[in-house]
């Protein structure tokens, strides 16, 4: 089992702070772990051997790069707990800025990832815990290539092209400095949320957001729908104009439109 390592710098309040050499998948690690700890905490892996992706997809991980999960206990349901995407989705967004500096092009893709300069850089993949719609615990998990991106014949074909912090920048930063990054920036904008509601978290989503008023295509199991990107609801789901109308869509895989 993994040992608390000391808090550094402006670490939140509360949060518990676990470094493991090695495990399958954080996420699943933060899983096994929930029965035995009090309250929330990251847990961060310098290596990860199962990564895995929305829909079951494979995260390849290379050394150096960033592989971690936020535990928490939720006291919402399932719709409370899917809008903590966004704050991760912000939160990942402030700490890339700290590292990478103003002058990267940083962007929100719907619903998961982060782009830097066009590229995916890093994913959120959040899997809960409980039975029913109770949820005991949510894995907030969130991988970052800090260091290197996966080969484009690694990745699903029509997948975005993958870039790292490095490849893109120049510059370094180690996982346990960039979760040093990452953990208070989450903090801020869950506790705004807390606060204020998702109106917020929402507002400033929007304003990172990839192709906020481009065309997009929204694939699901069953269907696929082209429109433009409008805006997303107050439960996170994505809005399209299409030519059957206004589109609401709660989750699909996103692709942009060539230009």
């Amino acid at each position: 089992m993994s040992q608390p390592v000391a808090p550094r710098n402006d670490w939140p309040d509360g949060i518990a702070r676990h470094i493991l050499p090695r495990c399958d998948s954080t996420n699943a690690e933060a899983l096994r772990l929930a029965p035995g700890l009090s309250g929330a905490a990251w847990i961060m892996a310098r290596e990860q051997t199962s990564g895995r992706g929305r829909r079951g997809r494979g995260w390849s991980m290379q050394a150096g790069n960033f592989a971690a999960t936020l535990l928490m206990r939720p006291t919402g349901g399932p719709a409370d707990a899917a809008r903590l995407s966004f704050v991760a989705a912000l939160a990942l967004h402030d700490a890339l800025r700290d590292v990478a500096g103003p002058a990267a092009r940083l962007s929100i893709k719907w619903p998961n990832d982060v782009l830097l300069n066009g590229g995916k850089v890093a994913g959120i993949l959040l899997e809960s815990g409980g039975s029913g719609a109770r949820l005991d615990a949510l894995a907030v998990g969130i991988g970052v290539n800090l260091i290197a991106a996966p080969l484009p014949e690694a990745l699903e074909p029509g997948a975005m092209p993958a870039v790292s912090v490095a490849g893109e920048t120049g510059l370094t930063v180690t996982p346990e400095d960039f979760l040093d990054l990452l953990a208070p920036a989450f903090d801020r904008w869950l506790r705004q949320m807390t606060a204020y509601g998702f109106a917020p978290i929402r507002t400033a989503w929007l304003a990172r957001a990839a192709h906020l008023g481009g065309t997009l295509t929204a694939r699901t199991g069953k269907a696929e729908l082209t429109g433009t990107f409008e805006t997303i609801d107050d439960n996170g789901a994505l809005i399209l104009t299409t030519t059957q109308g206004r589109q609401a869509i709660p989750a699909a895989d996103i692709y942009f439109a060539e230009s």
